[in-house]
């Protein structure tokens, strides 16, 4: 393992130190997002607008002639010249990709390539350039261009010529630095993609014949031209572009990554052969020589970069990147970007050893990383280190807990997939349906904090350095990784969040909220093996308990006339019979009939007692007594259901459960609460909605967690103030094949189920309420409210 070595000696880090002392409460470790500028750059720029004149350059030439030394530091910033580039001013490298799409000419059979890894701006490109064919090349495509071919004939000769046979201009545009994991991809492969084309044209994703990517044919021997467009503003930023060297069409760059300040201004760079192919559409302010209201006639300016910048320049910042250049040069001198990677990669490659490091009390690692050739080759990899947690067992972390604990240890890091799905894609192994539960049914957006679906990360960690990152940051990344996640226990870390959160920013503060399950939704079912009440999550909604349970769950059952209880395996046809909870009154309705038609018993007991006949029968081999809750619902029952004598019995005597505890039963068959997992019914992927199969498993509580099933480990659990026991998983019966809503069957259910739990037919777990002794001043009601965080004790 070799060592950090520092880049800067101990003068030039104690100037550097100085001009960053504002950060050094906290510790920012974001640089790929943007870089901190120094307390001297802003000082001086603001000196130079108290102290000049700078007004619109179409009026003031001194203005312009600012601006026009911008262009030739820049130009001399990537080692190239006027003779070679243009500089095109832009709002950031997502409006000069935005300009390379809006205006670059494909012809006839000119196709757009893009990599897989790549920022949302070059995914949005798709939606404006006018191409014959759209794919997506992955890292490997790429890299299959970075070999020698000088046995194959030249498209174009010295980057340069255009071939007179070309049918089209092919556009490949890439990332010259992933800004999800630091990896730089061969920038030798522009010669050779000019020279030679594409190996591999990548996965057809749209084309002009059919409208869509599948099954296209691609044209081997299109012969067209290819242009690359580089986008820079991750690599730029810490890492030295030399344009002499490698000589992209079109290169795209944020001075805010690089500088810090100002934002709001970027740059297209742009090549002699690749302004031969952008072609003017939309003319603005300052583009043109003249131009005529009364016919279509029209001249734009002579020079390139003119006809492009469209409208007055953002040329207050323009100007002040002048003190970012010469600040950059006081604080590294020498050859700064050089000195900067060096410095970057040396870290990153720190960083990764000592995470490497980081093990649970059972060896088990806790960190997982992301890259794709290692931190020992500077060449391939910047100041970037992603990666995930996990826990002693295995399981993920969620990202956005660990944002919340960085932030309340006054770490700043990027957490998600940092606008780079494709990486996301490709690091977390997400198949298309897997991106599809996540964006399209779980309804996750690009920048939330939702981590995890059914266990598995949705994003990732992502520390990443800066001129100004010294080695004391990133031991207190460590030191909090330490404290947080291998010393302490996790329900320690959850109350250590929860008791701090109103110091979060308010989207963390919501993501705290979420740090534990919550009760999704009560369901009662007032008559056993009909359909359920649902307790939803509006606000305040709640729910009383009695002895038995949840208050009126199952309290009344359907008998034939035999007095035995009449249940869906022999009725289907009742799940269709619906309680509603109205006043004090109980509302049986029949969906699927006349809704007009319903039936009316009283809640209370005693209202029920009264002209009531006793009756018995049993639940489960067990006695039980109740009402019989007359004829008038007995007619209505045996109409509906199409049944002769059934009757609606009511619960009057109190039911003990077998074992020790002795709890209070109502007419359930087993315990006094069922509850279900969301989170593991997802993971059956039945082709339904996942509200219609939740339904089938006919629970009274339903929770969400991270990982499908972990429910089943369960012992005990704290909803609200309510204490639980669990009584162990529920044995499925073949009641689960039927469709709630629908009464039809699907025999599949069962077997999915006993598939995934290796012949078991287990699905949710019993559990029963821990009566808490009490005085008689301390009676009081118990209530479960949709909302309630759930400790899993």
């Amino acid at each position: 393992m070799s060592e950090y070595t520092t880049e800067f000696s101990a003068e030039e880090q104690a100037l550097i130190d100085k001009e960053f002392s504002r950060i050094a409460d906290s510790t920012y470790l974001d640089h790929a997002g943007t870089t901190l500028y120094a307390e001297s750059q802003v000082a001086a720029a603001a000196r130079q607008l108290q102290r000049d004149v700078i007004c619109n350059p179409h009026t003031c030439r001194a203005t312009g002639d600012y601006v026009d030394q911008v262009r030739y530091k820049i130009l001399d910033f990537f080692n190239t010249n006027a003779d070679d580039y243009h500089v095109v001013f832009t709002g950031n490298a997502s409006a000069a990709l935005r300009l390379v799409a809006e205006h670059f000419e494909f012809s006839d059979e000119g196709n757009f390539h893009y990599s897989q890894e790549n920022h949302t701006s070059v995914l949005g490109m798709r939606e404006l350039v006018k191409a014959n064919g759209i794919y997506m090349l992955t890292q490997e495509e790429i890299q299959l261009n970075d070999i020698d071919m000088n046995s194959h004939s030249s498209k174009s000769v010295n980057g340069t010529a255009v071939s007179t046979s070309s049918q089209g201009n092919s556009l490949i545009t890439f990332s010259a630095q992933c800004n999800f994991s630091g990896y730089k991809l061969p920038l030798t492969v522009i010669e050779k993609m000019h020279e030679h084309g594409l190996q591999q044209p990548g996965k057809c994703v749209w084309n002009k014949e059919t409208k869509q990517g599948e099954n296209f044919a691609y044209n081997k021997n299109n012969n067209n031209n290819y242009y690359v467009c580089l986008d820079a503003a991750s690599f730029a930023a810490s890492s030295p572009l030399d344009l002499k060297r490698y000589r992209p069409d079109y290169v795209c760059i944020s001075f805010y990554k690089i500088f810090g300040y100002p934002t709001g201004v970027g740059a297209l760079l742009v090549s002699r052969r690749g302004a031969e192919v952008l072609r003017k559409r939309f003319y603005g302010g300052g583009t043109i020589n003249y131009v005529y209201p009364h016919t279509m006639d029209h001249q734009l300016r002579d020079l390139f970069h003119q006809r492009f910048e469209d409208g007055t320049l953002p040329f207050l910042s323009i100007v002040e990147l002048l003190e970012g250049f010469r600040t950059m040069a006081r604080l590294v001198p020498g050859r700064s970007m050089e000195r900067i990677s060096r410095h970057v990669h040396g870290l990153a490659r720190y960083c990764e050893q000592q995470l490497l490091q980081l093990k649970h009390s059972n060896g088990a690692p806790l960190v997982t990383l992301y890259n794709t050739a290692g931190y020992e080759d500077r060449s391939k990899q910047g100041g970037v280190v992603a990666f995930n947690l996990l826990t002693d067992s295995g399981g993920y972390v969620g990202f956005g807990e660990v944002a919340c604990v960085a932030a309340l240890h006054r770490i700043l890091l990027r957490t998600g997939c940092f606008c780079n799905i494709g990486a996301c894609q490709r690091y977390l192994k997400l198949c298309d349906d897997t991106m599809d539960a996540i964006y399209k049914r779980a309804g996750r957006i690009c920048g939330d904090y939702y981590d995890l679906l059914d266990g598995q990360p949705t994003g990732a960690v992502r520390v990443s350095f800066g001129y100004m990152t010294r080695i004391e940051d990133i031991e207190r990344l460590l030191q909090m990784l330490r404290a947080s996640y291998l010393n302490v226990k996790p329900q320690q870390r959850l109350r250590f969040i929860e008791d701090q959160a109103e110091q979060l920013p308010q989207a963390l503060q919501q993501r705290a909220q979420r740090l534990r399950p919550r009760l999704l939704q009560l369901a009662i079912y007032p008559v056993k093996s009909c359909a359920a009440f649902k307790i939803t999550k509006h606000a305040g909604t709640s729910w009383p308990l009695t002895d038995q349970g949840l208050q009126y769950d199952r309290e009344w059952m359907i008998v034939d006339m035999n007095g035995m209880a009449l249940t869906q395996k022999r009725c289907t046809d009742l799940c269709l019979l619906q309680p509603v909870i109205v006043d004090d009154q109980l509302q049986l309705h029949f969906n699927g009939k006349d809704t007009s038609s319903f039936v009316c018993v009283p809640l209370s007991l005693c209202a029920q007692a009264e002209n009531s006949a006793r009756c018995r029968s049993k639940v489960c081999r067990q006695p039980i007594e109740g009402y019989d809750c007359g004829n008038d619902v007995a007619f209505w029952l045996s109409q509906q259901l199409g049944m002769e004598g059934l009757r609606l019995l009511r619960q009057s005597a109190q039911r003990s459960a077998a074992g020790a505890q002795q709890q209070q039963l109502s007419l359930v068959n087993q315990a006094q609460f069922l509850l279900v997992n969301r989170t593991s019914v997802r993971s059956l992927n039945f082709e339904e909605p996942l509200d219609e199969t939740v339904d089938r498993f006919r629970a009274n509580i339903i929770m969400e967690t991270d990982v499908p099933f972990e429910e089943l480990s369960y012992t005990r659990l704290r909803i609200g103030d309510v204490q639980f026991q669990v009584d162990g998983p529920c044995q499925r019966c073949d009641m689960i094949c039927i469709n709630q809503r629908t009464g039809e069957r699907s025999p599949e259910t069962l077997t999915t189920i006993a598939r995934m739990q290796s012949g078991k037919m287990r699905f949710g777990i019993y559990v029963s309420r821990l009566q808490e002794e009490t005085t008689d001043e301390q009676q009081q009601q118990f209530h479960l409210s949709c909302g309630d965080a759930i400790e899993i004790c």
